[in-house]
């Protein structure tokens, strides 16, 4: 079961999140948004299973872990 840490993550720091079942890594791009990052998530592994559309997403502070 993936579990997110508390930490708020800065642009340039890689983060791992769970979407659609899938655990994926990007990194975090500057924004001036306040609850949520942008993140970049084209260098993640696994990029062509998620269908997601666009090389951005965006993850609640909660949603997620920093792991570099």
């Amino acid at each position: 079961m993936f579990k997110p840490d508390q930490k708020k993550a800065k642009p340039g720091d890689i983060i791992e999140f769970e979407q659609n079942g899938i655990l994926v890594q990007g990194e975090v791009l500057p924004s001036r948004t306040q609850n949520c990052s942008v993140v970049d998530i084209t260098r993640t592994k696994n990029y062509a299973a998620l269908n997601h559309g666009y090389p951005n997403t965006v993850v609640d502070h909660k949603s997620y872990r920093i792991i570099q």
